[in-house]
């Protein structure tokens, strides 16, 4: 029979990706999706597990959806995603108010699932993290005009201080003619820019043959009606000449990379598992931005590292301040179990934190200097509707990416429908994000 249910997605974007395909099967089987947990029969809370602290807003979902069904607003939960993945059998041992548990490589059990639950079973479902990829349909979550593109599953870098291969299995590429065919159908959906994730995304197609096909992928999505192509995450240490080639040269693809580098550090690098020095990372820096002029680079920085001591802290910063990207994640950080580096010596939890402070410190003053130097440029934006707070309308240039960086507020003389492409006129700032004026009617 059919129920209601309810999902409730947490972490990255890939993640986002396994919901809207777990929405989509649920549709398909008859089954309603509504947007409140409320009245429903499930609630779906899919999770994130790449760090203690994730997995510790998961269990607040967990708990709240636990309130409402203590008091009759909810009958059944079920839990998915990277913290079962994790933690397994102990979800439903330190958790007895979920009913079911789905491993990474188990959300196409989602309907077996429902149905388990509400006949009075306890789901569970742990399929094998490194089997090929499931290929389904996707219910869109993303406002009309963006979605995302998962071009790969899992992770074969073994970083030391990383838990996702754990959780997701080895890197596995999805046939290009089924990437190709769900981006087709993205844009006849209306999507007008199309973000391509994966956990590394530049070693597409090297678990086929040892070639990397990322660049060949590219352009055939180049020739697809979408306006804006973004890229995440692309790894130093696969970024080639052809690549880079394609991107400074594909007038879709937007000039936004987001290189994780972690660290400058040699000795830290090395230890981390991480492939590339210091020298070779300024080398890419340098050739990426000749290649490709006007580049907005972003990348992620963890700090308090197994082996950061003051001298390689201070490396870091002064890389920081010479190499002057203008987005930065930065993170202290966490010896997650199950990870080489937890074993390893490092700063206490405090330092970690205090050092991330300081480099936050320092990236903000990057980004002011860079938001600086837009004053009085023209930049093509991307409306995303009206910011009734801010009473101005709000956007994202190229070098924002959406629910990682800020945005763009603007004002306009008349109605901008969210979905159309702007050209804004920078007159400010705001707590570091931009403001200006519509300067030419909108085009969609």
């Amino acid at each position: 029979m059919p129920y209601k249910l309810h999902f409730i997605s947490l972490g990255c974007a890939k993640n986002v990706v396994n919901c809207e395909q777990m929405m989509y099967l649920c549709r398909q089987a008859g089954h309603t999706i509504q947007p409140e947990p409320e009245g429903a029969d499930v609630a779906v809370v899919n999770t994130c597990g790449f760090l203690s602290s994730a997995s510790e807003e998961a269990i607040e979902h967990i708990l709240r959806m636990a309130e409402l069904k203590k008091i009759g607003q909810l009958k059944k939960i079920l839990v998915t995603g990277c913290m079962t993945q994790r933690y397994q059998g102990d979800v439903l041992k330190e958790l007895p108010e979920v009913d079911g548990v789905l491993g990474t490589g188990s959300f196409k059990s989602i309907v077996s699932a429902v149905e388990d639950v509400m006949t009075g079973a306890r789901a569970s479902f742990f399929d094998s993290v490194d089997a090929p990829i499931d290929e389904f349909g996707r219910m869109l979550t993303t406002p009309g005009h963006y979605a995302y593109l998962r071009i790969a599953e899992g992770c074969g870098n073994w970083c030391a201080f990383c838990i996702i291969p754990k959780l997701r299995g080895k890197y596995r590429s999805r046939p290009m003619d089924k990437v190709l065919e769900e981006a087709a159908w993205l844009a006849g959906q209306g999507v007008k820019e199309l973000i391509v994730i994966a956990q590394d995304i530049t070693r597409y197609g090297t678990d086929w043959d040892g070639q990397h096909h990322l660049a060949d992928l590219l352009e055939a999505l180049c020739k697809l009606d979408f306006h804006w192509i973004r890229l995440h995450y692309l790894y130093p240490d696969q970024i080639d000449g052809h690549l880079i080639d394609v991107i400074g040269r594909e007038p879709k693809i937007l000039k936004y990379l987001d290189i994780p580098l972690q660290h400058c550090n040699d000795n830290i690098l090395r230890r981390m598992n991480r492939r590339g020095d210091k020298a070779y990372i300024e080398d890419l820096l340098d050739k990426l931005r000749d290649r490709i002029p006007g580049l907005a680079l972003r990348t992620s920085i963890i700090t308090g590292l197994p082996g950061e001591d003051e001298a390689a802290f201070e490396e870091l910063c002064q890389f920081l301040w010479d190499q002057r990207m203008p987005r930065a994640g930065v993170f202290p950080y966490s010896p997650e179990e199950g990870t080489p580096a937890a074993k390893m010596e490092h700063v206490p939890t405090e330092e970690a934190e205090r050092r991330a402070e300081l480099v936050v410190n320092i990236q903000s003053r990057i980004m002011d200097e860079w938001n600086e130097e837009r004053m009085g440029e023209t930049l093509e934006v991307l409306c995303e509707g009206f910011d009734s707070q801010a009473m101005s309308y709000v956007g994202r240039s190229y070098a924002e990416s959406p629910d990682i960086d800020g945005k763009i507020y603007f004002t306009a003389g008349s109605g901008v429908e969210a979905g159309t492409f702007v050209s804004v006129r920078i007159t400010g700032a705001m707590d570091g994000e931009l403001t200006g004026e519509l300067v030419e009617s909108p085009r969609s």
